[in-house]
């Protein structure tokens, strides 16, 4: 079964264009080292919650939309092999392609597939 990476994070509203195209860009590079589907979500419906929530992890702030992505790789072993060539490759460092967002506030995490119908 295929391997997924899963991201949440806050982008400024004014940045969504910014954003886009940062994920359009590292998109490319995934692909190249192996993904095979990047996805790319802006939030529409995101409650606040009483305990927790997307915005709560994230910290959201009232001028921020929330992100939803992630990366399906074939195994992961490619996913391995894969993201070491993508933090080695010049177009993903923060001087060539910087995260128009605030990484320090990203959520991220590796899952295997249980179900994908």
């Amino acid at each position: 079964m295929s391997y997924i990476d899963g991201f949440i994070a806050a982008v400024l509203k004014t940045n969504k264009d910014k954003y886009l195209e940062h994920a359009k860009s590292t998109a490319v590079v995934f692909k190249e080292y192996g993904a095979v589907n990047v996805v790319e979500t802006w939030e529409d419906e995101v409650p606040d919650g009483e305990v927790t929530s997307f915005p709560m992890a994230v910290k959201k702030q009232p001028d921020e939309a929330i992100v939803f992505s992630w990366i399906v790789w074939p195994s992961k072993e490619v996913r391995d092999s894969g993201w070491q060539k993508v933090m080695e490759d010049p177009r993903m460092q923060p001087d060539e392609n910087p995260m128009p967002f605030d990484g320090k506030r990203l959520i991220y995490g590796g899952f295997n597939t249980l179900l994908n119908v």
